[in-house]
């Protein structure tokens, strides 16, 4: 389920409107170098960058690397989700 999207203003967000209405979401545009304005995305960038580093050569790294970190990062207990597991919680919200 997606509540709200909170992105920046790149154009890989040009097609914002068939985003929100296909996910039946509002998208909301942060302010410019106003990182803080969307924390959850940037703190899983965060947490992805101790896996690979900024700078990283993209095509180095292979599909099963990812999925990898990926998995890492979703039976990763958060505090704000009561220490829960976003995998966990995933789960939970389809059953």
């Amino acid at each position: 389920p997606v509540r709200t999207i909170t992105t920046d203003n790149g154009t890989e967000f040009a097609a914002h409107q068939i985003i929100a209405r296909e996910l039946d979401t509002t998208v909301y545009f942060a302010h410019p170098y106003s990182s803080w304005e969307k924390g959850a995305i940037e703190n899983m960038n965060g947490l992805i960058r101790q896996y690979i580093p900024k700078k990283t050569d993209f095509r180095g790294i292979t599909k099963q690397y990812i999925r990898h970190v990926m998995e890492k990062l979703n039976n990763r207990p958060r505090k704000k989700n009561g220490f829960g597991k976003p995998k966990d919680l995933i789960k939970e919200r389809i059953a």
